[in-house]
Formats: structure tokens, sequence, C-alpha cells
């Protein structure tokens, strides 16, 4: 009965705060073949990547006897696009079969206004290396009944196997970088690597790991339907032993059987302090930004608009970070998994720099029947796999994906709202090892990260059940916050930003609301969840422990300037401005004194 209770709930709060994958409005298997000499679509130019770019933009001219308002343009990849079979779960029999969405649409008239009476149309596309060439296509009839028109010439990178789009992440311990990044090269086609090593020092080669599935992976449609694209092959390598705040250079590289070597463009990244070292400390928390593209496709102003704004404010102030966390919900590609690819290509500048850390989401995880806490329709078929595999986290089982990450002056325990984290469970357990095993005179910031809100929200969809959290969300892990005294624990889910006074059982501790000083007494709660999809609303009612409100995108900056002194920001993807601040200063005392079931009772019997 419960859990009938959270898939309910859990459709409603879909409802709510999320729009559908823009993909998924195409009526792909609905598409007629109408292929005619008075139609045609030309696209240049048709080599790329010849100086190695991973990006490039191509220009699009077409034409159409019999132009309609609604006629749009597919990007396919592969290019040989018609199949002539299809997956068993397409109910279809009769060929001809489109079986394959898009990577990408756009409208015809969108840059060409005369079209729908000319005829005629430009327009200009961003494409990415994906591991294949491309082919675009003119349809008319709409999004519904899509009618094919026209198909282009093919287009193709000058190396599309190539290594793209570096994830740095932080490894199981304080010294470890791992570095994740996708190519067309499996095992038997070349060995992956990572040259590396510090600025102007000797450099080593670490090996790495390789990863893929198959369509029989994914748990339902679209993922293993219409949205299954291939993945390629992930690799890992893990690069040890690092000196804390070095900065090193690496780059990604292929050794073929042939014994060339395909390498990769050169990065940088700076090694972590060593856990406690007194260093300026600087993090960047948000959730739910999903993707979107620089060409204006796939309708992203209705589905992501904010999303380019983080991804471009974050780099802008990439000087000035040391490690990302992205809590959950990370590019809503709802089992269209050409979209991981444009993910990965968007953060490339962030992620390729500074550890990118990740949380599950419920568009990475939920589907019926797979174990997910919430059996809803989320993940859109992948039920996992695609987070627990493009991104690396320090997870004693990645399937699982809870972990912690020490970084200098921090303690990160970040848990797994789609798997249950109530008390008797394994992830309570780890959660309360996590809190309970750090030492707090040498990290004495304390931070919880998890997706869902399992502490306090004005979302709408929570008022409206009457719990300003998810369904038993705080009510078994505030007794850990408080008794491990969480200084802040923040979540995505919601698409906004709000704060809470420190607060336990619904109780301010604190009535301070911008410099606290001395013990909280509570943990401050966070939400933090407009990294750029989109907004949610919040519920007309105003509570006493809710200090700041914005609906709009933006993400949040913690500073650990040393071991008294934190300040937050909550800072605007639109202008990169800060809006909302607090600090916390504090001695090693205050951490340890006792407030409010944070220490055993005690007597003076002997």
């Amino acid at each position: 009965m419960i859990f009938f209770t959270l898939l309910i709930l859990s459709i409603f709060h879909q409802v709510a705060s999320d729009v559908h994958q823009p993909l998924s409005k195409l009526a792909i298997h609905n598409t007629v073949f109408a292929l005619n000499q008075g139609s045609s679509i030309k696209v240049t130019p048709n080599l790329l990547g010849l100086k190695g770019q991973t990006t490039e933009w191509v220009t699009l001219k077409y034409s159409n006897l019999n132009p309609k308002i609604d006629d749009w343009i597919g990007v396919f990849s592969p290019a040989n696009f018609s199949a002539s079979t299809c997956p068993a779960e397409n109910t279809k029999v009769n060929p001809p079969f489109l079986c394959s969405a898009p990577i990408k649409f756009q409208y015809a008239n969108f840059s060409s206004h005369s079209y729908k009476n000319t005829g005629k149309g430009s327009l200009k596309l961003q494409l990415i290396n994906q591991r294949s060439d491309f082919s675009f296509a003119l349809f008319t009839g709409g999004l519904a009944n899509p009618k094919l028109v026209a198909v282009s010439n093919k287009v193709s990178f000058l190396n599309p196997n190539a290594p793209v789009y570096p994830r740095l992440a932080q490894g199981k311990t304080w010294d470890e970088i791992t570095v994740t990044w996708t190519s067309g090269y499996g095992i038997n086609d070349a060995e992956p690597f990572v040259e590396w090593g510090r600025k102007e020092g000797k450099l080593v080669q670490s090996p790495a790991g390789t990863l893929t599935f198959d369509r029989n992976t994914m748990c339902g449609a679209p993922a293993r339907t219409v949205g299954w694209r291939d993945p390629g092959y992930i690799h890992t390598s893990f690069l040890k032993e690092l000196w804390p705040n070095k900065e090193y250079t690496y780059k990604l590289g292929h050794r073929l059987v042939n014994g060339t070597t395909v390498w990769s463009q050169e990065y940088q990244f700076k090694s972590s302090p060593y856990p406690g070292q007194n260093s300026v400390q600087r993090v960047v928390i948000f959730g739910d930004m999903g993707k979107a593209e620089a060409d204006g496709s796939n309708e992203y102003n209705n589905f992501q608009p904010g999303s380019l704004n983080t991804t471009n404010q974050i780099i802008q102030d990439l000087n000035d970070i040391d490690v990302v966390f992205h809590i959950g919900d990370l590019c809503y590609a709802n089992g269209y998994l050409s979209q991981w690819d444009q993910f990965t290509a968007q953060i490339e500048p962030i992620a390729s720099k500074v550890p990118y850390m990740t949380a599950s989401g419920n568009h990475e995880r939920d589907w019926p029947g797979s174990g997910s806490f919430y059996g809803t329709l989320d993940s859109g078929g992948e039920c996992g796999v695609l987070a627990q595999t493009m991104f690396y986290v320090p997870a004693e089982n990645r399937e699982k994906f809870w972990y912690s990450v020490d970084y200098g002056m921090f303690r990160f325990c970040i848990a797994n709202t789609e798997l249950d984290w109530r008390k008797g469970t394994e992830q309570y357990e780890f959660i309360e090892k996590c809190l309970a095993s750090v030492d707090r005179q040498k990290q004495p910031w304390l931070i919880f990260l998890a997706h869902r809100v399992l502490g306090y929200s004005s979302a709408d969809f929570y008022v409206a059940e009457g719990s300003f959290e998810e369904p038993m969300g705080r009510e078994d892990l505030q007794s850990l916050w408080q008794k491990y005294k969480v200084d802040i624990a923040m979540y995505g889910h919601v698409h906004n930003y709000e704060r809470t006074c420190p607060i336990y059982e619904n109780i301010c501790t604190d009535k301070e609301k911008h410099n606290y000083k001395g013990s909280l007494n509570g943990t401050i709660h966070v939400v933090v969840g407009g990294g750029g999809a989109a907004l949610a609303d919040f519920a007309p009612v105003n509570t006493t422990w809710s200090i700041f409100k914005d609906h709009d995108f933006g993400f949040v900056k913690l500073t650990a300037f040393d071991h008294s002194n934190l300040l937050l920001e909550y800072k605007k993807s639109s202008d990169g401005q800060v809006y909302d601040s607090f600090k916390i200063s504090r001695d090693y005392r205050d951490i340890l004194a006792c407030t409010v079931d944070s220490c055993q009772s005690t007597t003076l019997a002997m």
C-alpha cells in the first residue's frame, strides 16, 4: 500500500514540475515515406573536425514544393536511419519502418520566416562528434503525422571514433582522480589510457577500463526502442597518489592495433587538498540542470530554458571553483540515449577541469519493477544504466549510487533518494556511517546531499500533500542530522531555490538569517533544483522556517575560507550575481557542544 501511494504521488510530482522530453513529441512510427524530386535538402560542409574539433556548425539549405507551417527537419545519426526491422517491442509489422528518433529537430521556418510562402529555407545547426555519420531529413505533416519528403547528403567527422568529453571525478581516496570519457574504440580495436603528470614534469601513462551495454540492458521504451542509440565505449582511468593542491596535465589516448596512437587535446586539473588542509575551497552545487541546444533546436526554451545559462555562468567562474556536485536529474534524456552525448559535450569545459560529481535522480533511475523506490516511468527505460556508466562515483556499488567525498575541510555525504533510505535499510546505515566517521576538527563542514527533498520545501505539489517534503523524507533522517550536527542539507527535484533557518523537527533553532555564530543547533536546508529545467511554483503559504525563496534558475556556491568560516552564496544563472547568502562562523568547541538530541543523556551518578 505504501509503494502504491508513492507511485501515485510521484506521478503527480512529475506532472507538476517537469515537461516531457521534446523528442517524445515525434510520432516517429507514424512516418510515411514520400520522397520526391520537388523537395531537397543540402548540408555543408560534409566533413567536420579537420583540426580536431569535436563541435562544429553546419548550414542546411532546403526546398519543398508544398511547404507547411509545421514542416520540420530531423538530424539523424547514424545517417542510414531507415531500418528494415524494428525491435520486438514495436507493434508495427509491415515495412517501411522508421525506428529511430532523431538526435535533434527544428522547424523549417525557424530562421526562414518566408518558408511557408516560398518553400525555401536555410538553417544553421550545431553537431558534436558522436561516433557516427549524420543525415538530415525534411518532414511535412507536423510532429504527429510525419511524411518524409527529402533526405540530405551524409556528413561526418574526420575521426568519429575519437576520444571525447572527459569527465573528472574524485576517487575513493582524497589523492585519486578518475577520468571517464567516451569513444568509438572497443578493447579489441585499441588500448585506452591517460597520459598525465605534473606541469613541466615527467608524464606517465595509466590504463583505462572499458564498459558498454546493449539494447537489452535497458528496462523499457523508449530507451530500448526509438530512443536507443549505440552508446559507444566508456573508459575510466584512475590517476593515483596525487600531491595535494597541485596542477596536472592530461590527455586521452587510444593505441590502435597497428601501433599508432589517437590523442585527444591536452587538459588540466588541480588535485584535491589533503583532508583538513587549510586552504580556500570552493564548491558549486545544483540539481536538475538538463541540456539545451545552442542552435535553438529541440524546443529547449520550453523544456530546459536555464540549462545553457547555468553551464555558461559556471564556465565563466571556473577559475574560482574546485569541485561541482550535480545532485540528480542530469540531462533528462528520458530514454533518448543520444542526449547523453549532447550533455557530456555541453559540460565538457567544466567536467574536464574540475571533478563533476553526480547523484541519482528520478529521471536517471526510476522504472516500474526495477527495484527503484518509486515505480514511475521517469527514466524512460534507462533505469540508472546510463548515469552509472557515463559518470564515475566513488561508491562501493555504483548501482546503489550512494557515496562520500572528502574534499579538504569538507565531508560530503551523498544519498540516493531513488532507493530506500529509511531506518533499517542498507542506505540508512551508510548515511549514519558517513556522518559519524568524519573528524570535525579536521573537516568541520559536514554537508548532506540528495536529489529529492528529504528536508523542507514550499513547492506547491508538496504542500498539496500537506508534507513540505518527500513523503517519509526526513522522519528517519532528521535524528541523524541533529546527532551528527550536519551543517547544511541540499536537494534538487524542486525546480527553484529555497533556504530555511537552522531547523530541527519543524522548529527554527536560530533567529539569525545571514550571520550565524557558534553552534547552529539545527541543520540549514537548501533546495537548489533550479539548474535549468522548467521552474516549479511555490505554494501560496508562508512558513516560519522559510528564509528566502526564488522562482528562478540558479546554483549555490560554498566557500570554506578556513576551519571557522563558511560562506554560502546563491547565484542566478541569468547574470551570475549573488541574490542570497549567509555565513557560518564558529570554533571547534561549538561543534563539540551539546544541543537538543545531539548528545547522550548523562548524570552525576558514580
